[in-house]
């Protein structure tokens, strides 16, 4: 099977959405390996404009197959708002959109760590999106972070998340931010799962 290989070569912002809604007509199966929904693909198909920050562009394309790979960061809460909005625009999503059962999660203390740490850097700071896209993946590279296959299991996931808020409170307490409440995140983030559960496979097989 041929294989298209979009990279961008600069510090993002290249334009990739674009390309990518353009070469999606010649593939079957489009691909995103990387990244999270701090991009913000603009694209225009068919006389109408779409946002998309998680989904790749090929899902406005009738016959396509979409992948979020495993490297991605996923937002569960920020997905299904994307699945929703994309759906009240017309566009249909179901067995064209799938999900890395491996993919790491973005968490609420990754984006207040974020948002921390920006605060710190004063004129230093990275200039971050505040998303939690960076401590994701620190806890990815740290092989600590949830994947979508935990939230997929509510009583592994209800023990992981209590280790982790725990973890990251403290951190957040001693940055002077406001501690996580538990039950919360665990409330939203298992409704966000079910949700999101027809769409979550083994991309690596599948691919």
């Amino acid at each position: 099977m041929a294989n298209t290989i979009l990279v961008g070569a600069q510090w993002g912002d290249e334009g990739k959405g674009k390309i990518i809604d353009v070469l999606t007509s010649n593939a079957d199966v489009i691909v995103r390996s990387q990244g999270g929904n701090n991009a913000g693909h603009t694209i225009v198909h068919a006389g109408s404009t779409y946002i998309l920050h998680l989904i790749p562009s090929g899902i406005l394309r009738r016959g396509k197959v979409c992948v979020i790979g495993n490297g991605v960061v996923v937002d569960p809460i920020a997905l299904v708002a994307e699945i929703e909005h994309l759906r009240g625009l017309g566009v249909k999503i179901g067995k064209n959109l799938l999900v890395s059962d491996c993919a790491h999660l973005v968490m609420p203390y990754h984006r207040l760590l974020d948002e921390q740490r920006e605060l710190r850097q004063g004129r230093a700071k990275i200039g971050t999106t505040k998303r939690g896209i960076g401590p994701a993946y620190g806890d990815k590279a740290a092989r600590t972070g949830l994947r979508v296959s935990d939230l997929m299991q509510p009583i592994l996931f209800a023990k992981k998340l209590q280790a982790k808020i725990r973890e990251n409170n403290s951190i957040l307490q001693a940055l002077g931010a406001k501690p996580i409440n538990y039950r919360e995140v665990h409330e939203t983030y298992l409704a966000a799962g079910e949700k999101l559960r027809p769409f979550v496979t083994n991309t690596v097989v599948y691919l």
